[in-house]
């Protein structure tokens, strides 16, 4: 264990020169190099913010006092915040101890300075402890981890391998809860010892396999040490894997793009991949999202109808072979000149219910085909589920789904049967933005303009429900399942990789995190816009959007940027409002979450400060609305993922410790968690304070 005192000795200063923060190794088996390659947006949307005379008419209506409803919205972002401008000094010293642990923000820490040190480094006074790591058992039977006798049918019993999203869905008792994890992809190269990427093994495949999807664990609170401690339960305990059956919902089920020879139907896929983000629904279940399924892929450049072939470029698909894990050659699902419509069939969120692990998951297509980093819904104040999506591609979009029906509370049978499907009927649509400032003013250096912050209004734009279509041009069956093109076609605006967009459950405000771009004002590509006002954006920013009066059906919305991220010394970056001499630096915002108080959490992925990717807190109302504190960081080469947040602990997933450039299994450059020669495996990890006193509030 390590605090930020007892390490000090250690830490290293940052380098702000230092690139963008993922391992080569990393960019490979994540996401299949994504960024190496052209982005797959190529339209010639326009960034309504340009239109200049509207722009100046809008500021000008608004400094004379006319009453917009969105404008009105606008104005509410933040009011009655007393912040410090930058450069400015706080009113008051932020880390006054208030008495009984608590602190002015309601963040009861003190900041972790940033690091390279492999382990994880948690606040002074606080503890941490894994919960779960890649190969511990989940099933009854399940063997013990064996790094140089993996089997596929062992590690179908295991926890998975790069676990990301980590939520809980509480159990009657105390401190008892189903912890769900996402196990988004597997890095052969440092699972197997002799690991030939152009000859993988069937077993070695059929790890990887088992390797992904989901796990659900029961896990119990120890009341003396405070430590959840994972149980190997009958009951409930599950995995999920590439091979697990999964049902189609929603208005697209059927479709003649998601029928193949294996299901003539298009109804029932196998498996889920790739899954990144997600989140826990009132009604205890737990929302996946599928991303970089694509990498998957292979062999569009063999597909000869054309119109299929742009579909699958739009989503970035491989025209040849795959550069790693060669699965096409053991399984033709995965060849896309045999089966060209199976890539359709992935791209989705996904639904388990662990309360019943009998059920069968699903994958909802009422909420669009994209790369989708997760879903989190609120209950609107109509009764109404709302879900906020983003597409994690460079110049992709936002988009929400708002049902048609309304939520039952209670956890009866019928109340839950009828919930989960409350994504299957609705209207899905994407994001417009506009800025409320003069082009000129936006010139891609971060520099706010003359109002003193980059925000703006924006609208949603239907793009289907149902089996209608709002898109010239599309049938609703194709909306749903190339979306993206559908979204091209209305004029969505391009965003700087759009991944977590969580609505705030305290005061119903939506939070973006826009992870970075680095291809922003390139020559051929759009430049900075407002809501993206940085070219080569390496460090990424994030946005807070408020829809009309507060509702979040609402199809006008008023947005700033909460933060601009990077180093707090260089004249690029903002803390909403807050004096920048004492936030913590923080760079390539990725996972979202909030504590019952309403402060943000954010998790990094890349740190391009040259620091190790961390958890931070940030209040986002009050005085230190903006004031970024980092609670923890995790061991060298290793991504924030997760989080969870509760007031007396927080969970993170560590994922990828040790992807290094120049690591490999034979090469292991970490050891975390075990220490020692051992090779890193990716994990959960619990942090609370010593004396089991709370975080925040």
């Amino acid at each position: 264990m390590s605090s930020s005192t007892e390490r000090g000795r250690r830490l290293l200063p940052l380098l702000p020169n230092h690139p963008l923060g993922r391992s080569a190794m990393t960019c490979k088996y994540r996401c299949g190099d994504a960024c190496a390659h052209e982005a797959p947006n190529t339209s010639a949307n326009p960034y309504f913010g340009d239109v200049v005379s509207e722009v100046v008419r809008r500021r000008g209506l608004l400094k004379a006092g006319a009453v917009l409803a969105v404008a009105g919205a606008g104005a509410s972002l933040g009011a009655g915040a007393a912040v410090a401008k930058p450069g400015g000094r706080p009113e008051v010293d932020a880390d006054a101890d208030l008495g009984g642990g608590r602190r002015r923000d309601g963040l009861n820490f003190t900041a972790v300075a940033p690091n390279q040190l492999d382990e994880v480094v948690v606040p002074e006074g606080y503890q941490q402890a894994v919960v779960m790591r890649w190969g511990d058992p989940v099933l009854p039977g399940a063997p013990a981890f064996d790094f140089d006798r993996q089997t596929a049918a062992a590690q179908a019993k295991q926890f998975g391998y790069n676990n990301d999203f980590c939520g809980l869905v509480p159990l009657p008792g105390w401190n008892r809860w189903l912890m769900v994890s996402n196990h988004e992809y597997t890095t052969e190269d440092a699972q197997f010892l002799g690991w030939d990427e152009n000859n993988p093994t069937r077993e070695q495949v059929e790890i990887g396999w088992a390797a992904h999807g989901m796990s659900v664990v029961l896990v119990e609170r120890d009341h003396r040490s405070g430590k959840l401690e994972a149980k190997v339960d009958r009951r409930y305990n599950r995995r999920i894997t590439a091979t697990t059956p999964f049902k189609i919902t929603g208005p697209a089920a059927g479709s003649k793009y998601l029928k193949t020879s294996a299901d003539p139907t298009g109804t029932t896929v196998l498996g889920t991949l790739n899954n990144c983000a997600g989140g826990v629904t009132p009604w205890g279940t737990v929302l996946s999202g599928e991303e970089n399924y694509n990498q998957y892929f292979a062999n569009g450049a063999s597909v000869t109808d054309k119109v299929t072939k742009d579909r699958l470029a739009r989503y970035g698909m491989a025209s040849g072979t795959t550069t790693t894990r060669k699965w096409e050659r053991f399984d033709k699902r995965f060849d896309l000149a045999q089966e060209p419509n199976e890539a359709n069939r992935f791209g989705w969120v996904v639904e388990v219910d662990p309360l019943d692990p009998t059920s069968t998951p699903v994958k909802h297509t009422a909420l669009g085909r994209f790369k989708h980093e997760g879903a989190n819904v609120i209950i609107a104040r109509d009764g109404r589920v709302v879900a906020y999506m983003g597409d994690d591609e460079r110049f992709d979009y936002m988009y929400k789904f708002v049902s048609d029906e309304k939520y039952k509370p209670g956890n009866s049978k019928h109340a839950r049967e009828h919930n989960k499907k409350l994504l299957d009927k609705g209207t899905l649509y994407v994001a417009q933005f506009t800025g409320d400032t003069p082009a000129a003013e936006v010139d891609g250096t971060g520099k706010l303009p003359a109002d003193g912050e980059f925000d703006g209004t924006g609208k949603w734009i239907p793009l289907a429900s149902g089996t209608r279509s709002f898109v010239p041009g599309f049938t609703a069956e194709e909306v749903y399942v190339f979306t993206r093109l559908a979204a091209d076609a209305v004029g969505a605006t391009k965003m700087d990789r759009p991944e977590d967009v969580e609505p705030n459950p305290r005061n119903r405000r939506v939070y973006a995190a826009l992870t970075n771009n680095t291809d922003r004002g390139k020559a051929d590509k759009e430049g900075a816009t407002e809501p993206n006002p940085r070219v080569r954006n390496k460090h990424g920013h994030v946005l807070e959007l408020e829809e009309r009066r507060g509702d979040n059906t609402a199809l006008e919305f008023s947005w700033k940027l909460l933060l601009v991220c990077g180093d707090p010394a260089a004249p690029d970056t903002y803390f909403g409002g807050y004096d920048k001499s004492q936030v913590s630096p923080i760079s390539c915002p990725d996972n979202l979450a909030f504590d019952s108080q309403g402060n943000l959490w954010i998790s990094t992925d890349g740190n391009a400060l040259g620091s190790n990717d961390g958890l931070f807190a940030v209040p986002v109302e009050g005085r230190y609305r903006g004031r970024v504190k980092q609670f923890l960081t995790v061991p060298r080469g290793a991504e924030t993922c997760g989080p969870w947040i509760e007031d007396d602990f927080v969970l993170v997933s560590v994922q990828h410790p040790g992807e290094i450039d120049g690591a490999s299994a034979a090469n292991p450059l970490s050891h975390w968690p075990d220490g020692g020669a051992s090779q890193p495996r990716p994990s959960v990890v619990m942090s609370w304070k010593k004396d089991k006193g709370r975080i925040c509030g």
